[in-house]
């Protein structure tokens, strides 16, 4: 490893740190790791310290820590969840974000559909507020949190416990590098009639305009962001 962790939020960094070698493959599912005693030496930072990383390591599933033998890796695509990425580095190019854009494609199309059919007045009212809200965003970083807003709203007027903790999910990997993601509400303008035919629609219980509707504003963030 390279230079000692700085002694600011020294547990922090440690569990950072390895988690990003397991996530970008310098250590490999099946691999052992270096003794706890040889990761407090390479880090320059003593065992509670180590231990307490790997303990949330193992809690994520990133690892499996066998109490007087080797710790070793797992297979996080297999064994591990969204909450494993949190933080992970990277941007829109990069394969996660994809994938995550994807998916985020993927739950709001049959949450729109869901919302449609189960969503009460207040929410109905709700997702046309945020949708008016999108075109006066304004600068880039407050249409990028309305059209946050918007897109939550939507989920939960879809009444899915599972698709709401998803969504959960991808707010922590999302709005703190919401900034790099800039080009999903560039040209608005183009965009905001989608934001409402959505929430009209749903208003409407029209579950398969709404689903077009999301499906057509998400596909063309997912172009700028790729542009």
């Amino acid at each position: 490893m390279a230079e000692p962790i700085p002694r600011q939020s020294v547990p922090d960094h440690v569990f950072d740190r390895l988690r990003e070698e397991i996530l970008t493959g310098r250590y490999r599912p099946g691999d052992r790791l270096p003794s706890q005693r040889a990761l407090a030496a390479d880090l320059d930072v003593n065992m509670s310290t180590i231990r307490e990383a790997l303990g949330r390591l193992e809690q994520l599933r990133l690892v499996e820590v066998r109490h007087g033998n080797a710790t070793r890796v797992l297979d996080w695509r297999k064994s591990g969840g969204l909450e494993s990425l949190v933080l992970h580095g990277g941007g829109p190019g990069e394969p996660l974000f994809v994938d995550l854009f994807e998916a985020r494609r993927l739950l709001l199309v049959e949450s729109a559909r869901l919302a449609a059919e189960r969503r009460n007045d207040e929410q109905s009212g709700a997702l046309l507020r945020l949708a008016s809200a999108v075109a006066l965003g304004g600068d880039a970083e407050r249409a990028l949190l309305a059209d946050w807003e918007f897109m939550a709203a939507l989920v939960e007027a879809a009444g899915n416990l599972v698709f709401q903790l998803v969504m959960n999910s991808v707010r922590e990997l999302y709005l703190p590098r919401a900034q790099a993601f800039a080009a999903l509400v560039s040209g608005l303008d183009e965009l905001v009639p989608l934001y409402v035919q959505t929430a009209l629609a749903v208003a409407e219980c029209d579950g398969e305009a709404a689903a077009r509707a999301i499906a057509r504003l998400t596909a063309a963030q997912e172009a700028r962001l790729a542009g």
